[in-house]
């Protein structure tokens, strides 16, 4: 496989953020139909809690640790063998381990739900607790296809295609927000149900065909003495250790907020959401392009184009990420407002959900970086030190978090612990870093950060002054189409604004272009 340019690099980013850009949109329309129809608490805090569990799961056993150990070996079968057979092999005994481990857990959460959830969540309105169980009965069962469309993206991303898994997520959103316009009369929350479990199934056949033309397939096969499948079991089980150490930290943060007062929950629930639509269009996107990326370069021993390629993904992240987490934080309560607040959704909820999300935004550029290094690690085979790091990491979280609660924060302690502990995981992935195989050019690093930084302040400036003269009042008095027209064009002018000063200082999303149109 030849090696891709940074222009290729770059419009296989530009078309994962297009197809997360969408995502993130359908997602917005999704939680403000769940918000409008059930409000922030109760149920909704019931779901969102419920909910999480497979979405952490998802991180073990799907397009988190297992992707991570499976991308790098699957990459190096791919340049090591023109024949693709060792490949293919290789993707079918992933799915057979899968399959080996979620079916018998499926059936064990359908069976003791109430074993599990102990762990979990600890509702104390009964009615609450009941409501968990029957959800977290069909709801669990997504792990399982989400399980198997991890997989089929991977050897698609492996093979440079990005646009169709890019796209898979729509799919998801469609069907939940279908399922919750057409059934939440008669089925109420339950509604949620039908458009999680279709979507995961939706997700599997839209990409199936182009994964099936490169000869692949689903059928299980269980040769588990392959080699290949046991380097990717020897790498797997240390960032299964890292994974789980992260997994634990979230749900523990869902089991704090569970425990606080109605309405906290979905609070931080809706907060990750909104957070997660600069950084999922932007940070997972240049992520999901340039592991594969360096993972064929460590392959191919070309420690000075991995570094390369990982420093621009760093510059892309400062360029695009900084600028994300100010307008989340200046815009917070504004876009929450416009966004959810209808219906059972009120002028609370909406304070409350944007001051977790203002707690959340400094650590963004942060997490970002974080999770670049770490594909880094995990591409040259080194996984002990991030394992080192997570542990850390997380023990510093858990810390803030009790000490914030004890101070009296509420839900917002978690926020800010997550925010400070990453910022310190990030600054060790990245010492770590530096002292293996890869070689960053530090000076020119500074220089990019001051110039991306120095380009914020006439945004910001512009963003205060609209803010005053427009004023929160008329957004406080719930959605509506002027808000939104609003807002949007208090965006635009930030936006612009921003956008003439990156290029007067020529920053790098502009450059990395100009670069790759000579094909280097």
């Amino acid at each position: 496989m030849k090696e891709t340019t940074r222009r290729q690099s770059l419009l296989a980013t530009i078309a994962v953020m297009t197809g997360t850009l969408g995502s993130r949109i359908l997602g917005f329309v999704r939680i403000a139909l769940i918000s409008m129809f059930f409000g922030a608490k109760g149920e909704a805090d019931v779901l969102n809690a419920v909910f999480n569990i497979p979405n952490n799961f998802r991180k073990l056993l799907a397009e988190g640790a297992l992707s991570s150990a499976f991308i790098p070996e699957l990459s190096r079968q791919i340049v090591g063998d023109s024949s693709g057979e060792k490949a293919r092999k290789l993707s079918r005994n992933i799915l057979s381990l899968q399959l080996l481990i979620l079916i018998p857990l499926s059936v064990a959460c359908v069976l003791f739900p109430q074993v599990f959830l102990k762990i979990f969540v600890r509702f104390k309105d009964p009615a609450m607790a009941d409501l968990a169980v029957r959800l977290f009965r069909w709801l669990f069962h997504y792990l399982l296809l989400i399980s198997v469309n991890a997989v089929l993206m991977a050897v698609l991303n492996s093979h440079n295609n990005f646009l169709i898994p890019a796209l898979s997520p729509l799919l998801f959103s469609i069907s939940v927000i279908a399922s919750i316009v057409i059934w939440h009369n008669s089925i109420g929350i339950f509604s949620m149900v039908l458009g999680v479990l279709g979507g995961g199934l939706a997700q599997i056949l839209w990409q199936y065909p182009r994964y099936r033309k490169l000869g692949y397939s689903l059928l299980p096969l269980m040769d588990f003495k392959d080699e290949a499948f046991k380097r990717v079991m020897k790498q797997w089980i240390p960032v299964l250790l890292t994974s789980s150490i992260f997994a634990i930290n979230q749900q523990l943060a869902i089991l704090l907020a569970t425990g606080l007062k109605e309405g906290s929950t979905t609070a931080l629930s809706n907060a990750i959401v909104f957070w997660q639509l600069p950084f999922g269009i932007f940070s997972a996107s240049i992520t999901t392009v340039l592991f594969p990326k360096m993972s064929r370069q460590a392959g191919e021993e070309n420690w000075e184009k991995l570094s390369a390629t990982l420093q621009d993904g760093i510059h892309m992240l400062a360029v695009l990420l900084i600028p994300s987490s100010l307008l989340l934080a200046l815009f917070g309560p504004e876009m929450i407002s416009t966004a959810l607040q209808r219906g059972e959704f009120t002028q609370l909820d909406t304070a409350l959900t944007a001051r977790v999300l203002g707690a959340y935004c400094p650590g963004m550029l942060f997490v970002g970086c974080y999770n670049l290094f770490q594909r880094s690690f995990y591409s040259l085979g080194n996984y002990r030190y991030p394992l080192r790091v997570a542990l850390f990491t997380v023990i510093t979280d858990v810390g803030l978090s009790l000490f914030f609660l004890f101070m009296g924060w509420g839900v917002i302690s978690l926020a800010w612990a997550n925010s400070i502990a990453m910022t310190i995981g990030s600054l060790l992935m990245a010492g770590g870093a530096l002292r293996g195989k890869i070689t960053l050019q530090t000076k020119k690093m500074i220089l990019h950060f001051l110039k991306v930084l120095s380009a914020q302040i006439p945004m910001i400036i512009i963003a205060l002054l609209l803010k005053r003269w427009i004023g929160l009042a008329g957004f406080y008095s719930g959605s509506s189409w002027g808000n939104l027209g609003v807002l949007a064009g208090e965006g635009i002018a930030v936006v612009l604004v921003l956008f003439c000063f990156y290029l007067l200082m020529n920053l790098d999303v502009l450059t990395i272009l100009k670069r790759g149109r000579s094909g280097k």
